[in-house]
């Protein structure tokens, strides 16, 4: 997979957050063999309290993609992003503009404003979208290089609400990067959002919540290389009927 040119030989990104401890979170994140690791600014903040947690990243050798969680408004999320470009030293971002507290739905319409405010100042945007199709090319225009649309709310675990209309967005945007991030519960989500033709997965909660945080990180990183290898290898079609595996010519007649 490549992305603003950076090639990225896992398929799997992972959040950081809500882990019991930074122990465990490093265990998980070795156990996904993830290359990238979201992380939020509230997480490291700028005045120095999150120094611990931010040594804690750098160790797991991972690149940072830095997030907006929690930003509800255009000025916000901009402020916040280059607040993230100074702290880690990255033009990555991954814009979340929230338009709706309980769904956590984006708002997409501050969205594509805040993506074309920081693309024009050099930032490489990831941004957080909904499954639309004219939201999707929006988000092109305004200079966004990879889409990111959810599968369900963020942290509910429901996996893909909507797949043919991820299905959609793969074949009308076939040579984008795409990403689904959010709504990812168990490793079969995971693979289904792969077998759809999806570059990667993004997800958080289901692993850090687990009980066994870095036995399900490395079932999720299996189900996505097997996802995608099984769209690799263009899957037959589903049938309304029956089809024999075994052909009635040359079967043996009794009388």
């Amino acid at each position: 997979m490549r992305v603003y040119g950076t090639e990225i030989a896992s398929r799997l990104l992972l959040g950081t957050a809500q882990y019991p401890s930074p122990a465990v979170l490093a265990e998980a994140v070795k156990s996904s063999g993830t290359e990238i690791i979201t992380v939020s600014l509230r997480r490291e903040t700028a005045d120095g309290s999150g120094t611990a947690f931010w040594q804690e990243l750098q160790k797991t050798g991972c690149r940072i993609l830095p997030n907006t969680a929690g930003c509800h408004s255009v000025q916000e999320a901009v402020t916040t992003a280059r607040m993230a470009r100074e702290l880690f030293g990255t033009p990555w971002i991954k814009l979340e503009v929230i338009g709706h507290s309980d769904t956590l739905q984006p708002d997409v319409f501050g969205l594509v404003e805040a993506a074309r405010v920081l693309s024009g100042e050099g930032f490489q945007v990831f941004p957080y979208t909904t499954d639309d199709l004219v939201v999707g090319e929006k988000l092109l225009e305004a200079g966004c290089e990879v889409l990111m649309p959810w599968g369900a709310p963020i942290g509910s675990g429901q996996g893909l609400r909507n797949p043919d209309a991820l299905r959609a967005m793969r074949a009308h945007f076939p040579g984008v990067p795409m990403i689904v991030d959010a709504g990812i519960g168990r490793p079969s989500d995971a693979a289904q959002a792969m077998e759809l033709g999806m570059d990667a997965v993004l997800l958080n909660t289901a692993v850090a919540k687990a009980g066994d945080p870095a036995g399900m990180a490395r079932a999720m990183a299996l189900a996505v290389e097997a996802g995608r290898a099984g769209f690799a290898a263009d899957p037959m079609e589903r049938r309304d009927m029956a089809v024999p595996s075994t052909p009635v010519l040359g079967m043996a007649e009794f009388a």
